[in-house]
C-alpha cells in the first residue's frame, strides 16, 4: 500500500517545489515516518508524530511530501494503535493538517494544491471512511473532534464519492447523527458535516430525517435563541433546507411529526426587534428560505407537488404565518431591506392561486388605532415610496400574484379608482394615511404632472397593469376615468390613458445624451408604461379607440419604433402596441381604421423593419433572463453574508452600455407576459398580412347597381356604370400595389435576416448598390495604382543599374590612382638608389616627380568632379523615386538591398577576365 501511494505522487514535489528542496523535505519526512512506523520507544514515536504534525501544518512542501508517503502509515496507526490515545490523536491531527489549505503560502493558480491532492488520495482509499466512522464511537473528545474535521474536509472536496461510500457503511449516518447530541464543539462540527453530506443526496436526506433530524435541529435552534442565536442557528436552518428542498415526502414528515410551530417561532420578533445584527438578518433569511421551500411544495417532477404545496399553505396560514410575514415585510420598517424583500416574496407565494389566502390578505389591516389602513394600501405605499429597487420589485410581485386570475380582487381595487380634485393631488403620499387605495394609486400615476417624478408614475403604472390584466370590465371602467388638468395649464380634463402616453413621451424627452434619465437614471420608466398600454389594449377595442383619438399618439409611437437610440425592448413594446391597434381595431373612421394603421406602418417604418423589432426583442437579454430571474440562490454559509447585504441595481453599469434595457425589467416582466407577447406577435403578423392584401373597402357587386333603374336615361345609366367601373379599377390597382409592396417587404425581411446573421445589420437595396459602386471604383483605382507601381519599379531598376555602373567607374578610377601612386613610389626608390651611387648626370628627379604628380592630380580631380556631379543628379532622382515608392507602400530598403554588392561582383568578374 505504501509503495502504491508513493508511486502515485513520485516526482510531484520536485515538479512543484524544485528537486533540491524536495529531496531534503522527502528525506526529513521519511525519517520521521520511519521513527513512527518502526520506532521501538513509544515516547520517540509520539515525539516524531508531534514533530511531523508541526511541519505539515506550516509548509506546503512538507504537506505534499507527507501525502506521498505518510497517509498509509497514519491509517495504520489509527487501525492498530487504538489503545494508545495520544498516538491516535497525533495521527488524526496530522491528517487534519495534511487536508487543510495553507493560506499564507499561496502559489500560482496552476500550481498543484497539496491539500486537495491529499483529500483525493484519502477519499479513494476504501478502508479510510469506515475506519474514520468507527473512531466516532471512541470516548476521547479530541479523537471524535479531529475525526469530524477530517470527514468534513473530505466532503468539501469529494462530496459525491463520500456520499456514495457512507451509504454502504452500516450505521454510518446513525453515528454522525449521534454527534448532534454530543458536546457543543463536536455538535457544531457534526452540523457542518451533515450539511455537506445532505446536499443533493435524496437517499441520505431520507435516512437523516428518519434518524430524528427535525427534533434535534429545532432543539438546537431553541437552545441557541431562535433568530437571535449565532451561526449555529444558520447551520441548523441550512441543514433543514437541504432536507426539504425539492423533497415532498420530507416536507410531509416535517409537517406531520413535529409540525411547523417551531419554524413560525423563529420568525417572531422579540423585545430586541429594533436591533438587527448581520447574523440575525441571515438567520431570518434562512428561515424565510424554509417558508419559500414549503410554499414551492417539492420538485417539478413530483406528481404530488401541487397537493403538498396546498396543504403546506393551509397549515402555514393556520399558524398565522401571514401576520408574521406582514410584520417583517410591511409593518416593521426598521427590519433590514433584505429581510423585507424575502418576506414580501413569501407573501406573494402564499397567496398565488389560493382564493382563501387572497381574501385573507385583502381583509388584513395594519397599524394601530387611530391610524390603521388595509394591508394592500400599505403595500402600495411601499411601492410608491421605497428607495430600494429590490423592495419595489418584491412588493410588485405581491400585487401580481394578488391579481392573477382574481377577477373579484381586480374589480375591488378598480372600484376605488375615483379621481380626486386637483387640489388634493399635490399632497405627499405620507400626509394622509386614510387615503383610499384607488386615490393613492391615481395620485402616484399623476405625480409626473406635478414634480416630474416619473419613476413613481411608472411604479404605479406597473400596479395598474396587474389590475387590468385579462379583465375587460376593469379596462372599460378605468378607461372612463378623466384626470383633471393642473391649474397652471388650465386645460380640459383628459382620459387617464392619454395622460399615460403623455408621460411616456415626457420620459423619452428627458433622456440625456448617454441614454439615461436626467432625474434618477430610471431608464425602465418607458418600458413599464408601454407594458401597461400593451396590457390595456389587449382584446379591448374601446381602449384602442381611445388611444387613437389623439392623432399625435400614433405619430409618437411610429417614431419610437424607428428610433435607434431607444432600447430594444422599448422599440419592441411600441411595435406590439401598434400591432394591437390593428388586430383589436373595430373603427370605421378614415384614418383610425386598421387599414390606415397598416398603411402608416408601411410608409413610416416599413413592414420588414417593423417585423424585425419583434425578433430583436425576443433575442434581448431581458426576455432571455425572465425565467432565470425567478430562480434564487439557495443559502449556504459562503453565500449568506453577501445575500444579507442585498444587491441593488447599479445604474452606473448602464452608462457604458448605451441602448441596453434596464436590468430591473428582467424581474418586473414575468413568463406570462413574455408568452403573451409571443402570441400577440403571431396574431399581429397574420392580421397585417391579411389587411394589407385586400382593398380598403369591400365593394359588393349589387345587381341594382348594374341594372338600369326605372326612369333613368341611358346617358345617366352609362355615367353611373362608368363611375362604378372606375371605382372598381381603383380598388384593383390599390390591391396590386399593396401585394407588390408586401412582396417587396417580405423579400427585404429575408435579406435582413441573412444580413443580420452576417453581422452587417439591415442594409437595404440602395445601400447595397452604393457599396457595389464604391467597390468597383476602388477596384479601378487599385488597377491604376498597380500599373503606376510597375512603371516606377522599372524606372527604379534602371536607375539602380546606372548607379551600379557609376560605382564601377569610380572603383576603376580609384584603382588607377592607386597604381599611379605605386609607380611613383617605385621611381622614388630608384632615385634614392641612384643618388646613393653618386650619379650626377641625371636630371632633377624631384622636380620631374613633383610635376608628374601635379599633372596626375589635376587630371584625376577633374574626372572625380565630373563623376560627383553625375552622382548628385542621379541621387536626387533616386530620392524622389524612393519617396514615391514609400507612398505606394513599397519597402525601399529591400529593393536597394545588395545593389552595391552585385556591382562589385560584376566588376571583379571583369577584372578576372582581363587577367586571363
Amino acid at each position: 500500500m505504501k509503495m502504491d501511494l508513493m508511486s502515485g505522487y513520485k516526482g510531484v514535489v520536485g515538479l512543484v517545489f524544485g528537486n533540491e528542496n524536495s529531496s531534503n523535505e522527502d528525506r526529513y519526512v521519511e525519517r520521521l515516518l520511519d521513527r513512527i512506523n518502526n520506532g521501538k520507544l513509544p515516547d520517540d514515536r509520539r515525539n516524531a508524530i508531534t514533530e511531523l504534525q508541526a511541519v505539515v501544518s506550516e509548509n506546503r512542501a512538507f504537506q505534499l511530501a507527507f501525502g506521498a508517503m505518510g497517509l498509509p502509515i497514519m491509517l495504520s496507526v489509527l487501525k492498530e494503535e487504538r489503545n494508545d490515545v495520544e498516538m491516535v490523536r497525533g495521527a488524526l491531527e496530522t491528517l487534519v493538517s495534511a487536508l487543510t489549505p495553507i493560506n499564507h503560502a499561496k502559489g500560482s493558480s496552476n500550481e498543484v494544491q497539496p491539500d486537495l491532492m491529499n483529500t483525493d488520495l484519502l477519499s479513494r482509499e476504501a478502508e479510510s471512511i469506515p475506519l474514520l466512522l468507527s473512531l466516532l464511537e471512541e470516548d476521547d473528545f479530541y479523537v471524535r473532534y479531529y475525526t469530524l474535521q477530517i470527514l468534513t474536509a473530505l466532503l468539501s472536496n469529494s462530496r459525491q464519492r463520500l456520499q456514495e461510500t457512507i451509504l454502504t457503511i452500516p450505521r454510518g449516518i446513525t453515528r454522525l447523527m449521534d454527534m448532534l447530541m454530543d458536546r457543543e464543539v463536536i455538535r457544531n462540527e457534526a452540523l457542518l458535516l451533515l450539511t455537506h453530506l445532505t446536499r443533493e443526496a435524496e437517499e441520505i436526506q431520507k435516512i437523516v430525517v428518519f434518524e430524528g433530524a427535525y427534533e434535534k435541529i429545532f432543539s438546537i435552534i431553541r437552545e441557541e435563541g431562535n433568530s437571535d442565536g449565532g451561526v449555529v442557528v444558520q447551520d441548523c436552518l441550512e441543514l433543514l433546507n437541504n432536507l426539504i428542498r425539492s423533497n415532498a415526502s420530507n416536507q410531509v414528515l416535517l409537517r406531520e411529526t413535529i409540525g411547523l410551530d417551531s419554524l413560525i417561532l423563529i420568525l417572531k420578533l422579540r423585545g430586541s426587534s429594533y436591533s438587527f445584527t448581520q447574523q440575525k438578518t441571515i438567520n431570518l433569511l434562512s428561515a424565510l428560505e424554509t417558508i419559500k421551500l414549503l410554499l414551492k411544495g417539492g420538485s417539478e417532477a413530483d406528481p404530488g407537488k401541487d397537493a403538498n404545496k396546498q396543504t403546506n399553505k393551509t397549515v402555514l396560514v393556520q399558524k398565522k404565518v401571514l401576520d408574521h410575514l406582514l410584520i417583517l415585510g410591511v409593518e416593521s420598517q426598521w427590519v433590514p431591506v433584505a429581510v423585507r424583500c424575502a418576506a414580501l416574496r413569501c407573501i406573494g407565494d402564499l397567496i398565488a392561486g389560493d382564493s382563501k389566502n387572497l381574501d385573507l390578505l385583502a381583509s388584513k389591516v395594519l397599524g394601530e388605532e387611530p391610524q390603521v389602513e388595509p394591508a394592500l394600501n400599505s403595500l402600495l405605499r411601499i411601492i410608491l415610496r421605497t428607495s430600494s429597487m429590490q423592495e419595489f420589485i418584491a412588493a410588485d410581485y405581491v400585487f401580481k400574484n394578488f391579481c392573477e386570475k382574481n377577477a373579484d380582487g381586480q374589480a375591488m381595487l378598480a372600484s376605488t379608482l375615483i379621481p380626486q380634485p386637483y387640489s388634493m393631488n399635490h399632497s405627499f403620499l405620507d400626509e394622509d394615511v386614510n387615503m383610499s387605495f384607488g386615490s393613492m394609486l391615481l395620485h402616484g400615476l399623476t405625480l409626473g404632472e406635478n414634480n416630474g417624478d416619473l419613476e413613481t408614475c411608472s411604479r404605479a403604472a406597473s400596479v395598474l397593469s396587474h389590475i387590468l390584466k385579462d379583465n375587460l370590465q376593469c379596462k372599460e371602467r378605468v378607461l372612463r376615468i378623466q384626470i383633471e388638468a393642473s391649474m397652471q395649464t388650465l386645460g380640459a380634463s383628459e382620459p387617464l390613458m392619454h395622460r399615460m402616453v403623455k408621460y411616456l413621451a415626457l420620459a423619452s424627452s428627458m433622456k440625456s445624451k448617454d441614454g439615461k434619465s436626467n432625474a434618477t437614471g430610471n431608464s425602465y420608466v418607458q418600458a413599464i408604461i408601454l407594458k401597461l398600454l400593451v396590457t390595456w389594449l389587449a382584446d379591448c377595442p374601446n381602449a384602442v379607440h381611445c388611444f387613437l383619438d389623439a392623432r399625435p399618439h400614433l405619430t409618437y409611437l411610429l417614431e419610437l419604433v424607428s428610433n435607434l437610440s431607444e432600447t430594444v425592448c422599448i422599440r419592441g413594446f411600441s411595435a406590439v402596441v401598434l400591432g394591437e391597434c390593428v388586430i383589436y381595431n373595430k373603427s370605421t373612421d378614415s384614418g383610425k381604421d386598421a387599414f390606415s394603421i397598416v398603411d402608416l406602418i408601411s410608409q413610416k417604418v416599413g413592414l420588414s423593419s417593423y417585423f424585425l423589432k419583434f425578433d430583436e426583442m425576443h433575442k434581448s437579454f431581458v426576455f432571455a433572463n425572465v425565467e432565470s430571474s425567478l430562480t434564487h440562490r439557495s443559502f449556504s454559509r459562503s453565500s449568506a453574508a453577501s445575500m444579507a447585504d442585498i444587491q441593488e441595481i447599479d445604474e452606473n453599469d448602464l452608462s457604458e452600455k448605451k441602448n441596453m434595457d434596464h436590468p430591473v425589467l428582467s424581474s418586473i416582466l414575468d413568463s406570462y407576459f413574455v408568452n403573451f407577447v409571443k402570441r400577440l406577435e403571431e396574431d399581429i403578423r397574420q392580421q397585417i398580412v391579411e389587411v394589407y392584401s385586400r382593398p380598403k373597402t369591400n365593394v359588393a357587386v349589387v345587381p341594382a347597381e348594374i341594372e338600369q333603374k326605372s326612369g333613368e336615361s341611358d346617358g345617366e345609366y352609362i355615367k353611373r356604370l362608368k363611375a362604378f367601373v372606375e371605382n372598381q379599377h381603383s380598388e384593383i390597382q390599390d390591391l396590386v400595389l399593396r401585394n407588390a409592396t408586401l412582396a417587396e417587404d417580405l423579400a427585404k425581411t429575408g435579406s435582413s435576416f441573412q444580413s443580420e446573421q452576417r453581422g452587417s445589420g439591415g442594409i437595404d437595396r440602395v445601400q447595397i448598390e452604393t457599396l457595389r459602386r464604391d467597390f468597383q471604383e476602388a477596384s479601378k483605382r487599385l488597377e491604376m495604382l498597380k500599373a503606376e507601381k510597375a512603371k516606377i519599379e522599372s524606372e527604379a531598376n534602371m536607375y539602380q543599374n546606372l548607379a551600379g555602373k557609376m560605382e564601377a567607374d569610380l572603383r576603376s578610377l580609384s584603382d588607377a590612382y592607386n597604381s599611379l601612386e605605386q609607380s611613383n613610389l617605385q621611381l622614388e626608390n630608384e632615385v634614392k638608389a641612384l643618388r646613393g651611387e653618386g650619379v650626377s648626370t641625371f636630371p632633377d628627379v624631384e622636380a620631374i616627380k613633383a610635376e608628374a604628380r601635379e599633372e596626375a592630380l589635376k587630371e584625376s580631380e577633374g574626372e572625380l568632379n565630373d563623376l560627383l556631379v553625375c552622382l548628385g543628379q542621379e541621387q536626387s532622382k533616386v530620392d524622389r523615386l524612393s519617396a514615391r515608392l514609400l507612398e505606394l507602400g513599397e519597402d525601399v530598403d529591400q529593393l536597394l538591398e545588395g545593389i552595391g554588392d552585385d556591382a562589385g561582383a560584376a566588376e571583379d568578374g571583369d577584372d578576372e577576365e582581363d587577367a586571363e
